[in-house]
Order: structure tokens, then C-alpha cells, then sequence
């Protein structure tokens, strides 16, 4: 650029340079809050996994799981003797 025309667009220069510097201001902040988003995870958090304990069922729970395995196979071999 020629020196003459340089010193007549310094205002403008300058202005586009502030307009500038305000836009990026703006997109730093959004990006900010993108990475504090993707920061944010659900569920467990990231480390070795611990090990689980063995379920504890109660003496109910067992009873009413045994009692219908009882009727499942009650039902197949009823099932059974009626194809034979």
C-alpha cells in the first residue's frame, strides 16, 4: 500500500481492528462454554471401574424366582407329554 493512502484509512484501520478484536472476544466465550458443556459427562466417572459386590437377593425374592421357574417347567413338560 502507498504511504498516502495508509494515514487516510488509520481511523478505518483501526476500527476494523476493535470490530475485530470484539468478534473474537464473543467466539472465545462460546467456545468456553462448549468445552465446559463437553466437560459435563453423565454417568460414572472416568477411573478404573470398581468391582461390584454380589447381588443380595432376599428370601422372598428367591422363593417367588424359584416358584415361577417351577411353573416354566411345569408348563414345558406339559407341553412335551401333549406333542408325544
Amino acid at each position: 500500500m502507498p504511504r498516502a493512502k495508509l494515514t487516510g484509512n488509520l481511523s478505518l484501520l483501526s476500527a476494523a481492528l476493535t470490530g475485530l478484536e470484539a468478534q473474537r472476544q464473543r467466539i472465545d466465550e462460546q467456545i468456553q462454554q462448549v468445552r465446559a458443556l463437553l466437560g459435563k459427562r453423565r454417568g460414572r466417572p472416568p477411573g478404573p471401574a470398581k468391582p461390584r459386590g454380589k447381588r443380595q437377593l432376599s428370601a422372598a425374592a428367591r422363593k417367588r424366582i424359584s416358584q415361577a421357574q417351577r411353573r416354566r417347567w411345569a408348563a414345558y413338560r406339559h407341553r412335551q407329554a401333549g406333542a408325544k
